[in-house]
């Protein structure tokens, strides 16, 4: 509001102006944009002026390098074909939510129903149905952090976020103890494993510890108050390497069914993110009121996609078959970035970085803080850091402020989705010309 004096006649009067109405709701513009895209601006007029960039950014495949199944894309051209282009069911098609069970019964142990299923157009209309149905406004949503999103998904639903700051000494994961005093009173647990974007994974002795104290807060709550769930993103869980294994959090323990809404989806698993494949397996009751939620948006997966998934999911031995060669793949990449990294900080450089065990991704740490650059600029903070690895080194990389850190320390994603084994082999000595250069 502008106020201001005027002369009127002999004297004066003051004159409010009010400043104009905003254009947009106050919960839109309060939503900021996605650092990664951001980023993605950097990197494409580097490379538009021609230099070379290893650019670990993208949580997504390079279908040059990573492309979906042949058996997969073979079954959406006969489903096209076929004249599968309507509208789908509301809930997804009924083959595929049966083939969803199928999968989790004989790769996870886990028994699930097509009515506790809801097929959605990849996994963020299931994430964003779930906080937006469970949670009313200043309900508390608690989450670790480094995780993906949820703030944001947090601010949509006007909920109470709740972020637990998880470090290098638990691989970025949270701990039961450090669970325990936030989940009493609290709506909603969210987690993500493998974790987007540490590339770590819960335990299994961790995660039913966990579910456990969801089943002991529930036991504790009277019959007039509402139910707190855990919200679990596993669609990593077939991205997982040596001898890590993921654990589905029913089939660990059962229990915590009645409060258990897992997302998951084609997209990871087989490079298939542009398809729009995803699911949610949970109580039915929440699941309705879900797709109700997910129709009035329109996400529905597209119907050809959704026969080619359900036949998919049920051919083991096609999946073997893909995974033998795309999980070997990012394997390499990380594995390469590792022993990398390693050998830097067994030199002496200040780097550091966690084994990966899952997902696609690899933490690392640049502990540039407080160092000068040959041109006397003083690195302070992560974004500094990423500013002079992406100019001096080609590595483009996010730093974990992007997923909720709070703190300058150095830690960022890295994500070898979309990346050739060759430009990671040629980022390695930039990257070492690039940290001796700084004193």
């Amino acid at each position: 509001m502008e106020v201001r004096a005027v002369e009127v006649g002999a004297g004066t009067q003051t004159a409010v102006r009010e400043a104009p109405a905003p254009r947009v709701s106050a919960r839109a513009a309060g939503v900021a944009g996605s650092e990664i895209l951001r980023i993605a601006a950097e990197i494409r007029e580097l490379a538009a002026r021609g230099i070379p960039v290893c650019n670990l950014t993208v949580g997504d495949f390079k279908p040059a390098h990573f492309p979906i199944p042949a058996s997969l894309r073979d079954r959406i051209e006969t489903a096209l074909r076929q004249g599968e282009t309507n509208y789908p069911p509301g809930g997804g098609v009924p083959a595929l939510r049966e083939s969803v069970c199928v999968l989790y019964r004989e790769w996870l142990g886990r028994e699930c129903t097509p009515e506790s299923v809801l097929v959605t157009a990849g996994v963020r209309p299931g994430i964003y149905a779930a906080y937006h149905v469970l949670l009313d406004p200043g309900d508390r949503a608690v989450f670790p952090v480094p995780s993906w999103n949820n703030t944001y998904y947090a601010a949509l639903a006007g909920a109470h976020a709740v972020p637990l700051v998880c470090g290098p000494d638990s691989a970025f994961l949270p701990t039961p103890e450090q669970l325990e005093p936030a989940l009493r009173g609290a709506r909603l647990l969210v987690l993500n494993s493998p974790l987007n974007p540490a590339g770590t994974v819960l335990g299994e002795d961790t995660l039913r510890a966990i579910c456990d104290l969801i089943v002991q807060e529930n036991r504790r709550r009277a019959a007039h108050e509402r139910p707190l769930y855990l919200l679990f993103d596993q669609v990593y869980w077939m991205l997982t390497f040596g001898a890590t294994r993921h654990h589905d959090p029913v089939a660990l323990c059962p229990d915590v069914a009645p409060y258990t809404i897992v997302v998951d989806g084609i997209s990871k698993a087989f490079a298939a993110t542009g398809l729009r494949v995803g699911w949610a397996a949970g109580p039915p009751d929440v699941l309705r009121c879900m797709a109700d939620l997910v129709a009035h948006a329109g996400a529905w997966a597209p119907r050809a996609e959704q026969v080619a998934a359900a036949g998919l999911l049920r051919a083991r031995d096609e999946i073997v078959e893909y995974h033998a060669t795309m999980k070997l793949a990012v394997q390499q990449r990380l594995d390469a970035l590792y022993r990398g990294i390693t050998a830097l900080r067994e030199r002496g450089f200040p780097v550091d970085v966690l084994a990966p065990a899952g997902a696609i991704y690899l933490s690392a740490r640049f502990a540039l803080n407080g160092r000068t650059t040959p041109d006397g600029a003083t690195l302070q903070t992560n974004e500094d850091i990423r500013a002079y690895l992406l100019r001096n080194a080609g590595l483009a990389a996010v730093p974990f402020q992007a997923f909720g850190v709070p703190g300058d320390d150095g830690w960022f994603r890295l994500s070898v989705g979309a990346v050739s084994m060759e430009e990671v082999e040629a980022l390695m000595p930039r990257l070492e010309r690039a940290l001796a250069a700084v004193t």
